[in-house]
């Protein structure tokens, strides 16, 4: 792949506390019509060519979320809605450990932080901010870096 990128995990520990700010809405958003958008101050997780493949669209069903392997660095990709594509960098802001659907939304197994799955956006910390968005977007059947 183009652009390979370093992913590094924090190990989790006990104690210390999260002092980021909290972060205002994340998501990085694909809609079908291949177009994608993103809120200031959102930043991309992969640092792949616009329009390299990530995922078919088929393999996202609608209001749940799948796990890639994308240029080096494990996604979470999510189809809140029909047509509408995010994705985020599974490593949770807290403590760097591993995030995962959950049924219907993110939830990192390391300290109980959930996260919004359309926006990335904190439910339940202890994490202060939200997952890092990667922009996407939808081209035909297939989802793409934006």
């Amino acid at each position: 792949m183009v652009g390979a990128s370093t992913l590094l995990l924090a190990a989790c520990s006990t104690g210390g506390a999260d002092t980021a700010a909290p972060a205002a809405s994340s998501a990085a958003t694909g809609s079908a019509t291949g177009s994608a958008t993103a809120p200031s101050g959102a930043s991309s997780g992969a640092a792949a060519a616009s329009g390299a493949e990530i995922a078919k669209l088929a393999d996202v069903p609608v209001g749940q979320a799948t796990s890639v392997t994308f240029d080096g660095q494990e996604l979470l990709v999510a189809q809140p809605t029909a047509g509408t594509v995010v994705a985020f960098s599974s490593v949770c802001p807290h403590q760097g450990c591993a995030v995962a659907f959950a049924k219907t939304d993110f939830a990192c197994p390391c300290h109980g932080s959930t996260f919004e799955l359309a926006t990335g956006d904190v439910t339940h910390g202890p994490a202060q901010k939200g997952l890092t968005a990667v922009k996407v977007a939808v081209s035909g059947d297939t989802i793409v870096a934006a």
